[in-house]
Parts: C-alpha cells; structure tokens; sequence
C-alpha cells in the first residue's frame, strides 16, 4: 500500500492528465471514426476516404520542425489549452454543417488540414510535458499506461460509436466529444500545474535557428536518427496499410461495418494486453532488439492474414499476432528518447523527429488510395475466373485490396532486415 500511494503521490498531475485527456482522445476518434463510415458510404472510394488523413498529416508534417521550436519557447499549459480549444472548434462546424444538411468531403479536408496544423503545435508541448511531470524511474510505466490508454480506446471506438451510429446519428457522436473536451479542458486549466523547465538560450534564438538545433542533434546522434528513419520506413507501410484496410472490409464479402468494427475491437483489445504487459515487464536486456523483432512480427504477420483470409475470423488472428507487440514496441521506443533527449531540447528533437518519422504516413495514405482504387481493383477486377491470384485473393471489390496486403507484408519484412543490420541503432545499447 506504501508503494502504491509514493506511485501516486508522484504521477498525481500526470495521472489527471493523462486520465481526461484520454477521454477526450475517446471523443475524438469516435468522431473520426463515424465521419470515415460517413465518406465511404456517401463516395465508395478509398483514396477519397485515405485523403481524410492526408489532409490532417501534410500541414503537420510540413510545420513540425517549426512547432517545436515554437512549443519549447511557449507556455506549455496555454499552448496544450488554444490548441485543444481550436480542435473543439472544429468539431462544432462539422456538428452545425451536420445540422443544416450541409456537410460535403472538401469540407472535412480544409477542417482536418486546420486540425492537422494546431497538432503540430500540441503533440510536442503534451510530450514534453509528459517528460516534467514524470520522474525518469517511471518513464517505461507511464509509457505503458499510455498505450493502454489508446488502446482502450481503439476497442471502445467501434463499439461505441457503431451503437450511437445505429440507435441514433452523428450528431450523438458529436455532441459526446465536445461534452469530452469540456471536461479535459477543466481538468488542465484547473487541476495540474505544469513547472517551467526552460533554457535561457531558447529564449534569445529564433525560430529557425532552434528547428535547425533539433535536426543538429539528429545530426550528431546518429543511433536515434536512424531509429527515426526506421519508424518512417514502417510508416510508409502502416499507412498505405490504414488506407486499404477500411476499404477491404466495407467491401469484401463476409465484410461491412459490423465486420470492420469486429476486427477494429480485437486489435484494441490486443493492444490493451500488450499495453499492459508494456507496463509491468522490467526493464529488457536489450531495447534496440525488442524493438526490432516486434516489428518484425507486427510486418510477417498481419498483412498476410488479411491477404489470404476471407473471414472474420481469420482477420482477427491476424490482428492479434500484427498489434500485440507493438505497445512493447512504443513503450520501449519512448524510453530511449526521453532518456537520451534533455528536456529542455525534446521539443525541437520531437518536432524534427514528427517531421522526419511521420513525412511518409500522408505519402502512404495518398499512395494507398490511389493503389487500390485505380491498380490494385481494376487489375483483380479484370482477371479470369479460376486463375491463380483469383484463387488466392478472391473476387469482386476488395480482392484487389487483399493483393495490395501481400506486397506490404513483403515490404515491411524487407524494411526490418535492413534497419536491423544498421550499427548506429545498436550503438544505442551503450
């Protein structure tokens, strides 16, 4: 009991923070979640779905490295408050449009794009913030609990927002976000004192030159550069993965909503288990080759499964061998850059690293829509009953998909070789 009140005592801000705002983050991908149903039913197109996210990631990749220099000069609390608030904002023009029968997709591209832009700002102020209220014995628990936390609610997601969805409408959904929002608001502004933790030097460079500081240091810690060059490697294939995934389930005989929600719950609760795992395991031998192999099995796996499976059933192991160890994975990824990064340079090395690690995700979303849309479908759409690949992949919309599937588990395998026989990433073990 002694143990369990010092824990407390000392993650007591970070726990009320990291409690509403992932309530909030529930809010918020129930929102994403319906409005990605909402543009598959109205267009039947997965690169205008996939385009959603590239909206939302382009402007963040693009001003990135200058956010963090931005974030590292500015109130971290009032930061995280605008650009929460701006978000809110947001979401309340979809819920008015939604009113007034006026919603259209260009719509949702210019708000996820405005959306995209404030989360340059506040992704690096919430990790940095993370790094000060969290006592550095604690980093891999409180990475743990992160990943719990999301993948709680990826399971929640789908349940709960295909239910609101069929009992009532969007607006349900809606609504239940803002009323999240509110409570996470009240709960920074109100209840956690973040301390200032600043180098005066910050304060007399310019923007520039604190985002050219970031990629300095990228420059001369070379094991987490290519660390970070690995995580934009399985990015590219993650992503051109996120946008053919919705799209082979919404269409796949044996597929639809219900479907898509069934193996979206599996792989939350899978992620759930290896977030916990993430929490209580000690500390590993090796982080660099736990992180390598789990990515290796996240890549060998899954992606064939959705290939060669035609069933529920078969989707849902590959979601489970695909997502358990990913939780490890990012747990131990967050240990190495918050304990190589000082503090008062993770802001600028975060804002490089998003630049860096996540300039492939809007590439792969838009190549992924595009790959199944005008390759991948027509070339499965125009082949002979009782061949081979109709065979194997099967017939009619989302055949092509399932092949696309094959090629990204051959490229994610091919990617993890490479990145493993890269010695700078070893160096990070000394």
């Amino acid at each position: 009991m002694n143990l369990l009140k010092n824990l407390l005592k000392e993650l007591h801000s970070f726990l009320i923070l990291w409690l509403t705002q992932s309530f909030s983050a529930l809010g918020s991908s129930m929102t994403n979640f319906a409005l990605i149903i909402w543009s598959y039913q109205q267009h039947g197109s997965a690169l205008i779905t996939a385009m959603l996210s590239v909206c939302s990631y382009a402007p963040y990749v693009i001003m990135s490295i200058f956010a963090g220099a931005l974030s590292d000069k500015w109130n971290k609390k009032m930061t995280m408050l605008i650009s929460d608030s701006f978000a809110a904002l947001c979401t309340v023009v979809v819920l008015v449009l939604l009113q007034i029968d006026r919603l259209e997709i260009w719509h949702l591209y210019f708000l996820n794009a405005l959306n995209g832009l404030m989360n340059t700002i506040q992704q690096p102020a919430a990790d940095v913030t993370i790094s000060i209220l969290t006592p550095k014995k604690h980093y891999q628990k409180v990475s743990g609990m992160r990943s719990f936390s999301n993948s709680l609610i990826s399971i929640m997601t789908p349940i709960i927002a295909t239910t609101l969805l069929t009992l009532t409408n969007m607006k349900v959904i809606i609504t239940f976000d803002l009323l999240s929002f509110g409570i996470a608001f009240i709960a920074l502004l109100c209840f956690i004192k973040i301390p200032k933790v600043q180098d005066e030097n910050i304060k007399k460079e310019s923007v520039i030159q604190s985002a050219k500081s970031g990629l300095y240091y990228l420059k001369y810690n070379r094991g987490i550069l290519h660390l970070i060059l690995f995580l934009a490697a399985i990015n590219l294939t993650a992503s051109v993965f996120n946008a053919t995934f919705p799209a082979m389930l919404l269409s796949r005989e044996g597929g639809g909503e219900v479907a898509l929600g069934i193996v979206n719950t599996v792989t939350g609760i899978t992620m759930l288990v290896g977030s916990i795992v993430a929490s209580i395991m000690p500390t590993p031998k090796s982080r660099v080759r736990l992180i390598c192999n789990a990515l290796l099995l996240s890549m060998s796996t899954e992606n064939f499964f959705l290939a060669f499976g035609k069933s529920v059933p078969i989707w849902c192991i590959g979601a489970v061998l695909g997502w358990l160890a990913i939780p490890v994975m990012n747990a131990n990824m967050d240990v190495i850059l918050r304990n190589y990064i000082p503090i008062d340079m993770q802001g600028r090395v975060y804002s490089a690293r998003n630049t860096l690690q996540f300039f492939t995700i809007p590439i792969g979303y838009f190549s992924g829509g595009i790959l199944v849309d005008k390759v991948f479908e027509p070339f499965m759409a125009s082949q002979q009953p009782g061949g081979l690949l109709v065979t194997i992949f099967g017939t009619g919309k989302g055949s092509g998909a399932a092949f696309l599937f094959f090629f990204l588990g051959i490229a994610g395998i091919v990617t993890c070789l490479i990145f493993r026989n890269s010695t700078h990433i070893w160096e990070l073990e000394q």
